[in-house]
């Protein structure tokens, strides 16, 4: 398949596929890279698209560059890059992940996108921030008054963050289709079914999958959904 290499504003991007009139962007989750996005292609470019994905800060070539995976710095970057994707082709549509999902939706509300796929979105941060503050028996007085705070599985609490989250809810509308995983540790079916009834997306639920789809069942069940999306 063939991919070329970009580099759009200083972020390291790629785009796979032969030419044509319409593109996926596609933004990676937390621990992910733009290279993920050759495992979506498969079923993007035989369907008439190519797919332009880049590294979110922190991840692929990124890391140590100094810019952190924060929405007030993240955001403004796929807007500019969706911007640029739409001056270059007739369609966009949108395919993103976990925490790719929740800052491209804070990104491009009112984006011109034909189709949009979410793969364990998550949608709503402040309650997934109170539950790692939760696993770390930190109470929000204790974030206030210390602005950041480490933990032992890895994520640092940060109280503008959260003040940030609140700030900014999402306000979704476009033709979605969402994929959920049951055992999602992240995101509460209530919150995920909550979300689609507002927004109008169309759910599917893997019943026995996790927030990250990586065993060959739960591969087959998100290539197969894909498919049948981007059609």
């Amino acid at each position: 398949m063939k991919t070329e290499p970009l580099n759009l504003y200083g972020i390291p991007a790629l785009l796979i596929g032969e030419p044509s009139g319409a593109v996926f962007l596609y933004v990676h989750g937390k621990l992910g890279c733009k290279e993920e996005a050759l495992d979506f292609a498969p079923q993007a470019c035989p369907a008439g698209y190519q797919v332009l994905a880049f590294d979110l800060p922190e991840h692929g070539e990124r890391k140590g560059d100094g810019t952190r995976l924060l929405p007030w710095t993240t955001v403004p970057e796929i807007q500019r890059i969706h911007a640029w994707a739409a001056s270059k082709w007739a369609s966009v549509s949108l395919r993103a992940t976990s925490i790719g999902a929740w800052m491209s939706m804070l990104a491009l509300p009112e984006a011109r996108l034909e189709k949009t796929l979410l793969v364990s979105p998550v949608v709503e941060m402040p309650a997934l921030i109170h539950t790692m503050m939760q696993w770390a028996e930190v109470s929000e007085e204790q974030l206030e008054q210390a602005g950041e705070i480490p933990t032992a599985f890895g994520e640092t609490l940060s109280w503008p963050y959260l003040c940030w989250a609140r700030q900014h809810p999402l306000c979704w509308h476009h033709s979605t289709a969402v994929l959920y995983a049951g055992r999602d540790e992240l995101t509460p079916r209530p919150l995920i079914e909550r979300f689609c009834r507002n927004s109008g997306a169309e759910l599917t639920i893997m019943e026995q999958g996790e927030h990250w789809f990586h065993t060959p069942e739960q591969l087959e069940v998100l290539h197969t959904w894909e498919a049948r999306n981007v059609l």
